[in-house]
C-alpha cells in the first residue's frame, strides 16, 4: 500500500517537532544527528511499546502478509532507512517469529532503489512449492509494486524471489509481469495459491475496485473479474481468503483497508463474506463489516494459522495491523525519544462465527501466545463500583479483563492510564447503546479533534459486557465481548500517568472476575 503525493509529501517532511512537544520529560529537541538514531536521545525518557512490535528504527508502515517457511513466520513490512534524513522510499525488511509474540530482526529483505524502478512497496510472498516460476521448488516468491520514473500516479507489479528461505531477494529484472492498463491507482498485490483451480490468484486494488486476476507461474497474469465498493474512499490493501465458520461452513471473506470516515464507518480493514469463483466474489451483503472499529488499525494483513506440525488450521487465521493513520502518521514522541517511528498491533486471532441474525463475522482475540509472557498476574476478583474506584495498581502496559454486570445502569467502564489528579485518562467501555474507546482526555495524535471517541453497537438489556483491554506506551486495544469488536487507537499518555480506575454511571455495577496481567518479551535485534 501506498498513498499518491500525500505519501511522497509526508515521507519529505518529518514531524520530529511535532512528536516533541508531546514528551512530558524533556523539552523540545533537534532531530538526532547521527543514523539510524536507534538510542534514545539524552534526557529523554521511552516510549517504546514494551510487548508490541516495533521497528527497530527509523520508519515502518505497512505489515506484509507473514509467511510460513521453515517452522517460523516470516514476517516482511514497510521499511525507510533514511526517514530522519527526510529521504523517502521503502524496503521490506524482515523480523521472523515462531509465536508471533517475540520478534527477531532480520535486517533488509527486498532492497530499495535496487533498479530503475526505485523503492517497493507492498506486496506479498508466497511459497512456490512446486517451482512454478521457474526458480525452483520452494523458492519464495514476492509480488511487489514499484513506480517507474519516481512518480507515484503510474503503479505496476513487479516479480522479485529468493532462494536462502525468503531471507535475501532478487530482482526478476525490470519489466512489470503486470504492467498498468491505464489507470492511477494499481497496487497492493495480495497472491494466493487457488488449489481449486490449480493456479495463482492476485487481488489487486484498483481505487474503488478490487480487480482479480490469475497466473499458472507468477509471471504472467490475466484479468478475471474485480468486486466495486464506491463510499469507503480508495481501496487499499486487499485479502482474499477461505475460512471454516464454527458452524462448519466454508466462506470466503475479501477484504481491504479503507476510509469510512465519510460516512461515519471506521478507518480500518472493511471486509465482505461471501462466495469466490476464482474470478468473481459474490457477497453476502453490499455494505462491509470492519475487523477494527477504532482509529488506528491500518494496512492490516492475514494469514494461516499453523498448527504445532505446521499444517494450515482451516477454521483460523491470524491478523496484524500497523497502528497508525495517514491523517497523522508522523505525529509521535518515539521519533525523539526511541529514534523511531512504527508500531503494528498485537497479533490476534480471527475465527469465522455465524451471528443469531443468520449472518457470519469475525471475531478476534489476543494472539495465545502471550500467556507465555506473563510475568505478573493480580486476580482482584469481583469488585463492586458506584461512581469511580481507583484502583492500587499503577503501570503503564498491561493487560485487564473483566466482566461488568448490573441491573440498571447509564454507562459503565474503566479509566486507563490516568494520571495522579485524575484529569487526564483513556476511557473504555459502555455507554447506552454502544461501547466505546475514547482518548480524548489525554494527549493523542489527533489535533483536529475528529477521531476521538469510537463506538459500536451494544444491546445494554444484556445487563453485562466482557472487556479485554491490552495497554501499552502509545496504544490501547479494546476488545469487547470475546472480540465480537474491537477498537484499537494510538495515545501518547505522559508517562506519569500510570493510575487505574473503574467507573459506573447511573447505578452500580460489579467487575467480575478482573484481573491485571504484565507481559515480559524480548526483542532480538530491537533496542531496549
Amino acid at each position: 500500500m501506498t498513498h499518491g503525493p500525500s505519501r511522497r509529501a509526508l515521507f519529505a517532511s518529518t514531524a520530529a517537532g511535532a512528536g516533541a512537544v508531546l514528551l512530558p520529560a524533556a523539552p523540545a529537541r533537534a532531530r538526532p544527528a547521527t543514523r539510524p538514531g536507534t538510542e534514545p536521545a539524552a534526557g529523554c525518557v521511552r516510549y517504546r511499546a514494551d510487548y508490541h512490535f516495533t521497528v527497530p528504527d527509523q520508519w515502518k508502515n505497512d505489515p506484509q502478509r507473514p509467511v510460513w517457511i521453515d517452522g517460523e513466520y516470516h514476517c516482511y513490512y514497510l521499511y525507510n532507512a533514511d526517514y530522519l534524513d527526510g529521504v523517502e522510499g521503502t524496503a521490506w525488511r524482515l523480523a521472523t517469529s515462531t509465536d508471533l509474540v517475540s520478534f527477531t530482526d532480520r535486517g533488509i529483505a527486498v532492497p530499495k532503489d535496487t533498479t530503475v524502478n526505485g523503492d517497493v512497496w507492498s506486496g506479498s510472498a508466497v511459497v512456490d512449492t512446486d517451482g512454478t516460476a521457474g526458480f525452483g521448488a520452494g523458492a519464495v516468491v514476492a509480488v511487489v509494486t514499484m513506480s517507474p520514473g519516481g512518480g507515484t500516479d503510474h503503479q505496476e507489479q513487479f516479480l522479485y524471489y529468493s532462494t536462502d528461505g525468503g531471507r535475501t531477494f532478487t530482482h526478476h529484472g525490470t519489466d512489470p509481469v503486470l504492467p498498468n492498463p491505464g489507470v492511477p491507482d494499481f497496487r497492493d498485490p495480495k497472491v494466493i495459491r487457488d488449489d481449486d483451480r490449480d493456479r495463482w490468484v492476485m487481488a489487486l486494488a484498483e481505487r474503488n475496485k478490487i480487480g482479480f486476476y490469475h497466473s499458472s507461474d507468477l509471471g504472467s497474469w490475466t484479468y478475471a473479474g474485480g468486486f466495486v465498493k464506491d463510499g469507503i474512499g480508495v481501496l487499499e490493501c486487499p485479502d482474499l481468503f477461505r475460512i471454516t465458520a464454527d458452524d462448519g461452513t466454508a466462506r470466503w471473506v475479501l477484504g481491504a483497508s479503507a476510509d469510512g470516515t465519510g460516512s461515519g464507518q471506521p478507518n480500518t480493514y472493511a471486509y465482505w463474506t461471501g462466495s469466490f469463483d476464482g474470478g468473481a466474489f459474490t457477497a453476502d451483503s453490499a455494505d462491509p463489516q470492519w475487523l477494527d472499529h477504532g482509529w488506528d488499525w491500518y494496512a492490516a494483513v492475514t494469514f494461516e494459522k499453523r498448527h504445532a506440525d505446521g499444517t494450515p488450521d482451516p477454521a483460523g487465521r491470524y491478523a496484524l495491523g500497523w497502528l497508525n493513520n495517514w491523517a497523522y502518521a508522523h505525529t509521535t514522541p518515539t521519533i525523539d525519544s526511541d529514534g523511531f517511528n512504527g508500531t503494528d498491533s498485537i497479533v490476534r486471532e480471527i475465527t469465522l462465527k455465524k451471528s443469531p441474525s443468520g449472518g457470519y463475522y469475525l471475531a478476534s482475540r489476543p494472539v495465545a501466545a502471550l500467556d507465555g509472557y506473563v510475568s505478573r498476574t493480580l486476580r482482584l476478583g469481583d469488585l463492586t463500583v458506584d461512581g469511580t474506584r481507583l484502583l492500587d495498581h499503577t503501570g503503564v502496559s498491561y493487560e485487564l479483563s473483566t466482566e461488568i454486570t448490573w441491573s440498571r445502569l447509564t454507562g459503565a467502564g474503566v479509566q486507563v492510564r490516568r494520571s495522579p489528579d485524575g484529569g487526564r485518562h483513556i476511557d473504555a467501555g459502555v455507554w447506552g447503546d454502544y461501547a466505546f474507546l475514547n482518548r480524548r482526555g489525554t494527549v493523542n495524535p489527533d489535533t483536529r479533534g475528529t477521531r476521538q471517541e469510537s463506538r459500536t453497537p451494544f444491546d445494554a438489556s444484556e445487563g453485562r459486557v466482557r472487556l479485554r483491554i491490552l495497554v501499552d506506551r502509545t496504544s490501547v486495544e479494546m476488545f469487547v465481548d470475546d472480540g465480537r469488536y474491537v477498537h484499537s487507537a494510538e495515545v501518547f499518555p505522559y508517562l506519569v500517568d500510570n493510575r487505574l480506575a473503574l467507573f459506573t454511571v447511573g447505578g452500580p455495577a460489579v467487575f467480575r472476575n478482573t484481573v491485571i496481567r504484565e507481559f515480559a518479551v524480548p526483542r532480538q535485534g530491537v533496542p531496549r
